[in-house]
């Protein structure tokens, strides 16, 4: 009993980290891509201010959601946004860190 309790700890600490991994990937994706518009961490105002801020996108919409959207494309979600596709990893690492901005 003792090993299955240890065992759940060490796999669940993986997933954590993997978690965090992940986030911390998409964290510099969102930096890379979309800083230039959005405050994309937890804190500051978008520095185009028809652009909103990734920490209200978290918390306003299911992060889940923007799964297909961000397969397909990012036509468009303010003047002036260009068109945006991200690989599966891609989305996988950005979601991480929606979700993590979240949680805050």
């Amino acid at each position: 009993m003792r090993a299955l309790a240890i065992s759940i700890l060490i796999v669940a600490s993986c997933l954590s980290s993997a978690e965090a991994a992940s986030a911390k990937r998409g964290l510099v994706l969102a930096k890379e891509r979309c800083s230039a518009c959005h405050a994309v961490t937890g804190h500051g105002a978008s520095p185009d201010i028809k652009a909103p801020t990734f920490r209200r996108i978290a918390g306003q919409w299911p992060v889940e959601q923007l799964q297909e959207a961000l397969a397909e494309g990012i036509v468009t979600g303010h003047p002036g946004m260009p068109e945006f596709t991200f690989s599966p990893r891609e989305i996988d690492d950005f979601l991480a860190h929606l979700r993590r901005l979240r949680g805050r």
